[in-house]
């Protein structure tokens, strides 16, 4: 069993499945395909990040190969950003920026049509995530981290660890933008 919990951006939902504790531990059910009709995940990706204030993102794959993530952190914890990339949206460039943490077992739907980064608060962070379509080098895009029309707060990080290839990444053009409500996929 799950909690779907809703954000300030409706179709990004925080996702609290059920915990069974006891003297030994606990567990707990992290993903039945039942809990999200209509997304069907093909791929895995593990992530480990060494140092604390790593950046990774923000991140998109273009139609029609977008992706749908379902994220989750198994150990340190995270602050999570999802980006509307749809023009027409009523929430068209917004952001939400959720906190992810091992110890808590929540996890992050981001639906497609978003931009999705994060930044690690913790040293020896791994974050795990399904995604709907298999990456695709030909559809992959970025935006750069400190976009100012974005205007993200990454949780006031003065020293963050960026990769060449995020750093690389350009503004976002709204005018540019591949998404659209229903036609995502």
């Amino acid at each position: 069993m799950i909690d779907l919990l809703p954000t300030s951006l409706p179709d990004v939902v925080l996702v609290r499945p059920k915990h069974h504790e006891d003297a030994r531990g606990f567990f707990s059910e992290t993903f039945r395909a039942e809990w999200f009709p209509g997304l069907t995940f093909v791929q895995d990706n593990h992530s480990y990040s060494r140092l604390r204030h790593t950046i990774r993102g923000l991140h998109y794959q273009r139609p029609p190969l977008a992706q749908a993530k379902l994220l989750r952190v198994i150990s340190g914890r995270i602050r999570d950003i999802a980006v509307d990339l749809r023009r027409d949206s009523p929430t068209f460039l917004q952001h939400v920026a959720i906190e992810l943490a091992a110890s808590s077992g929540e996890q992050l739907l981001v639906p497609t049509g978003f931009a999705h980064g994060f930044v690690t608060l913790e040293a020896e962070t791994v974050v795990l995530y399904k995604t709907t379509t298999y990456y695709s080098e030909e559809h992959d895009c970025g935006i750069a981290w400190d976009d100012p029309l974005l205007a993200i707060d990454w949780g006031g990080i003065d020293d963050p660890i960026v990769s060449d290839r995020d750093s690389a990444h350009p503004p976002f053009d709204p005018g540019e933008s591949p998404f659209t409500i229903g036609a995502t996929r």
